[in-house]
C-alpha cells in the first residue's frame, strides 16, 4: 500500500511539474531583485536552473540514494559564466525560493512529501556550496599559474603583447611605478601575510617562487597609506616597503631593484636584483635588503654588463658633461685615499675648493664621495668610463686605417 502510495505521488508530481516551474519564475521575479536585472540570457539560465532543480526532486524522490549527482544534474544545465554572474549567496537564495514554491504547493499532501523536500533542498545546498568551492579552487589555481608565468616572463624579460592584459586578469591594483624583490624562502610561504604587509604598506604584489627564489614585484597601489592613529602619511619608499616585507625570507641575500616606471618594464628592475642576489655576499654587512644600485661595483667585476652601463650612464657620463675640473678633482681625491689635503697639494688649490667640487659632484649624479662605500661605487664608475671611452677611440682609430687602406 505505501508503495502503491508513493507510485500515486510521483505521478501527481509529474503533472504538477510545469506548474511549479512557472510558479518558481514568477516567484523569482518578485522577490530578488537582482534576478529582475540581469540580462535575457542569464534570467533563461537561471529559470533552466530552477525548472532542473524540480525535475531533479522528483527523481531524487524517487531514488534517494542518488544524492551523489545532484550537483552534476541541477547544475549542469547552466552556462559555465553563470557561476561567475551569481553569488553564492544568490544561488542560496535561488534555492530557497524554488524550495518554497515547491513546499507550498506539496508539502499539505503528506508528511513524507514534506520530509523529503527538507532533505533534497539541503543536499542541494551543500552540492551548490561544493560547486561554487570547486569553482574558486579552479579560478585560484588558474590565478596562480598566470601569475608565475607573469613573474617569469618578468625575470626573463620576454614580454610581449599580453603581458598588460595577463597583468589586468589578475586584478593588479598597482599604478606606476614597480621594483623587484628577490631573496630566498622556504618552499611553503605564507603568500597571504605577504599581501597583507603590502596592502597596509600601500602596494599590491605579484610573487613567484622558484625553488628557494622567491620573487616579488612591488606596485604602488593608489590608496592612501595610514599610520596607527589613522593619519595619513606620505607613501613608503621601495626600499621602506621592502623592510617591511624582509622578515618573510629567509637568511640570506635580499636585494632590491631599481624602480621602473611600470610594471611592463620591471623586467630591467628584476635583472638588477638577480645580479645583486649572485654578488652580494662580496660586500662584508652588507644592509639587509639591499639596493641593486648599491652592488654596482660587485656586480660589474663579476660581468653585469647592466651594471657597467648604469655606472657609465648615471655617474661617469654626466661627470664628463661638466667642466674638467671636476672630473679630475673626484679622479685626485680617490687615488689620494680621499684627503682634502693632499688632493688640494696636487691640484694647486685651498682644501675649501675641493670641498666645494665634491659637493658639485654630488649635486650632479647623487652620490657622496666623502663615503667610503659610495667612494668605491664612484671609482668604479671613473674606471668602467674611462675603459668603455679609450676601446671607443681604438675602434674609431681602426675603422680610420681601415678605410684608409682599402683607399
Amino acid at each position: 500500500m505505501a508503495e502503491r502510495s508513493k507510485e500515486q505521488e510521483l505521478a501527481w508530481l509529474r503533472t504538477i511539474a510545469g506548474e511549479l516551474a512557472t510558479q518558481t519564475i514568477a516567484r523569482l521575479d518578485e522577490t530578488l531583485p537582482w534576478y529582475g536585472n540581469m540580462p535575457p540570457s542569464r534570467r533563461s539560465a537561471v529559470g533552466l536552473v530552477a525548472q532542473t532543480g524540480i525535475s531533479s526532486f522528483i527523481q531524487w524522490y524517487e531514488n534517494p540514494s542518488a544524492t551523489p549527482w545532484i550537483a552534476s544534474d541541477v547544475f549542469s544545465s547552466a552556462p559555465r559564466e553563470l557561476l561567475r554572474s551569481i553569488s553564492l549567496q544568490e544561488t542560496l537564495q535561488l534555492i530557497r525560493v524554488v524550495v518554497s514554491v515547491v513546499e507550498d504547493r506539496v508539502a499539505p499532501r503528506s508528511e513524507a512529501l514534506r520530509e523529503a523536500i527538507l532533505h533534497y533542498s539541503r543536499d542541494v545546498a551543500f552540492a551548490a556550496a561544493d560547486v561554487y568551492a570547486r569553482a574558486a579552487e579552479a579560478r585560484g589555481l588558474w590565478d596562480a599559474r598566470l601569475e608565475a608565468l607573469v613573474v617569469d616572463s618578468i625575470l626573463t624579460g620576454e614580454s610581449d603583447d599580453e603581458l598588460p592584459s595577463r597583468i589586468a586578469a589578475l586584478g593588479w591594483h598597482g599604478d606606476g611605478e614597480a621594483a623587484v624583490l628577490v631573496g630566498t624562502s622556504e618552499r611553503f610561504v605564507d603568500v597571504d601575510q605577504l599581501r597583507r604587509l603590502a596592502r597596509h604598506a600601500g602596494a599590491d604584489l605579484l610573487i613567484g617562487l622558484q625553488g628557494t627564489r622567491l620573487v616579488v614585484v612591488l606596485g604602488r597601489m593608489p590608496v592612501p597609506v595610514k599610520d596607527a592613529n589613522g593619519v595619513e602619511s606620505a607613501p613608503l619608499s621601495f626600499l621602506e616597503i621592502a623592510q617591511r616585507l624582509s622578515e618573510s625570507f629567509s637568511d640570506g641575500p635580499l636585494v632590491l631593484g631599481p624602480t621602473v616606471e611600470n610594471l611592463v618594464e620591471a623586467s630591467r628592475s628584476a635583472r638588477a636584483a638577480l645580479a645583486g642576489v649572485a654578488v652580494a655576499r662580496a660586500w662584508r654587512n652588507s644592509p639587509r635588503p639591499v639596493l641593486a644600485d648599491d652592488l654596482l661595483p660587485e656586480r660589474a667585476l663579476a660581468g653585469d654588463g647592466l651594471a657597467r652601463r648604469t655606472l657609465i650612464e648615471q655617474i661617469y657620463e654626466p661627470l664628463a658633461a661638466q667642466s674638467g675640473e671636476l672630473m679630475e678633482t673626484l679622479w685626485c681625491y680617490l687615488d689620494n685615499g680621499r684627503s682634502l689635503e693632499a688632493t688640494a697639494r696636487e691640484l694647486f688649490v685651498h682644501p675649501n675648493t675641493v670641498r666645494y667640487r665634491l659637493k658639485k659632484v654630488s649635486e650632479i649624479i647623487g652620490w657622496n664621495a666623502t663615503g667610503a662605500r659610495e667612494a668605491l661605487i664612484l671609482q668604479s664608475a671613473l674606471i668602467a668610463g674611462s675603459i668603455a671611452q679609450h676601446g671607443a677611440r681604438r675602434s674609431s682609430v681602426s675603422r680610420e686605417r681601415t678605410v684608409t687602406t682599402k683607399k
